[in-house]
C-alpha cells in the first residue's frame, strides 16, 4: 500500500506546477498535461516516487544515519521546523550559510559559541553583567539561534538530505554533491531533476502541499526509529543484556565534481540576509 494517496495529493494541490513559460524541459516526464497555461504534474508518478523517497529515508535511519531537512523559502519554513522536530532530526529553515557542510568545523565553532551564550543565560551570568553588554550578547545569541538552532545538536555530517525547492537551495545542493550526500527533494516543473537522487514531483510553492510531503518524510524517520526500538526490545528479551550488537553501514552516492562553494566565516553565522 502506498504511503500517500492520490486524494491527499489532490486536496493539497501537489499537482499544480508552474506556468508553461517557466519550466525545465527535463521535467517533461513528470508532467501529465497543461491547463490554462499551468502544467499539471502526473500524480500517479508522484505517488510511486513518494514511496521510494519514504523508504530511502527509512533505510538511512535504520542504518544508523541522520536526515537534514532544508527549506528556507517562506512556504516551507514552518513545516521544515515542526516536522524535523517531530521526528527528532536536524533542519535549516532560515538561511543556508556557505560551507555549512563543507566547512563543518567552522560551523561547529559557532554552535559552540551559541551553547556558551545559552549557558550564560541559564546560569545567571547575564544578571551580573552590564545591561549594554547583556543586550549585545542576547542579540548575538538570537542571530546564532536563528541560523544554527536547527543543527546545534548535529555532531556530524548527515547521511542524507531532504530539500524543498532545489532552485532556492542551490548552495546546499552543491555542498551535498561535493560530499556525496544523497538528496531527496520536492521538485517542481521549473527545477532540474537530474540534480536530485530521489525526485518527488510536486508543487513546492503551496504551504499545504509542502507540509503534506515533509510530514510523510518525517513519518519515515519515526517509523524507522520505532522499528529499531521494537527490535532492540525483542533482542533484549531473547538474549538479555549481553545481546550481540550489529554495526550498520551506510552508503553514499558518488557525484560528479562540482566547484566548491565559499567556506563559511565565523562572522557569516551571525549575519542576517
Amino acid at each position: 500500500m502506498a504511503v500517500i494517496s492520490m486524494k491527499q495529493l489532490l486536496e493539497a494541490g501537489v499537482h499544480f506546477g508552474h506556468q508553461t513559460r517557466r519550466w525545465n524541459p527535463k521535467m517533461a516526464e513528470y508532467i501529465y498535461t497543461e491547463r490554462n497555461g499551468i502544467y499539471i504534474i502526473d500524480l500517479q508518478k508522484t505517488v510511486g516516487l513518494v514511496d521510494k523517497a519514504y523508504y530511502q529515508i527509512k533505510q538511512q535511519i535504520e542504518n544508523g544515519g541522520s536526515i537534514l531537512f532544508v527549506g528556507t523559502k517562506k512556504q516551507a519554513q514552518d513545516a521544515i521546523k515542526s516536522e524535523a522536530e517531530r521526528c527528532g532530526m536536524y533542519y535549516v529553515n532560515q538561511r543556508w550559510l556557505g560551507g555549512m557542510l563543507t566547512n563543518f568545523k567552522t560551523i561547529q565553532g559557532r554552535i559552540k559559541r551559541l551553547k556558551e551564550l545559552e549557558t550564560m543565560q541559564e546560569d545567571g551570568t547575564f544578571t551580573v553583567l552590564p545591561k549594554k553588554e547583556v543586550s549585545k550578547l542576547k542579540s548575538e545569541m538570537e542571530k546564532l539561534e536563528k541560523n544554527l538552532g536547527g543543527i546545534k545538536n548535529m555532531k556530524e555530517i548527515p547521511t542524507a538530505m531532504f530539500i524543498v525547492d532545489p532552485r532556492k537551495e542551490r548552495i546546499a545542493i552543491q555542498e551535498a554533491h561535493i560530499l556525496g550526500i544523497p538528496l531527496i527533494s520536492i521538485v517542481d516543473t521549473n527545477c532540474d531533476p537530474e540534480e536530485i537522487d530521489f525526485v518527488i514531483p510536486g508543487n513546492d510553492d503551496a504551504i499545504r502541499a509542502v507540509k503534506l510531503i515533509v510530514a510523510k518524510m518525517a513519518d519515515a524517520v519515526i517509523e524507522a526509529n520505532q522499528g529499531a526500538a521494537d527490535h532492540a526490545e525483542e533482542r533484549q528479551e531473547r538474549f538479555g543484556r549481553t545481546a550481540p550488537s550489529t554495526t550498520p553501514t551506510t552508503t553514499t552516492t558518488k557525484r560528479p565534481e562540482v566547484k566548491p562553494v565559499m567556506a563559511a566565516t565565523e562572522a557569516e553565522a551571525t549575519t542576517e540576509e
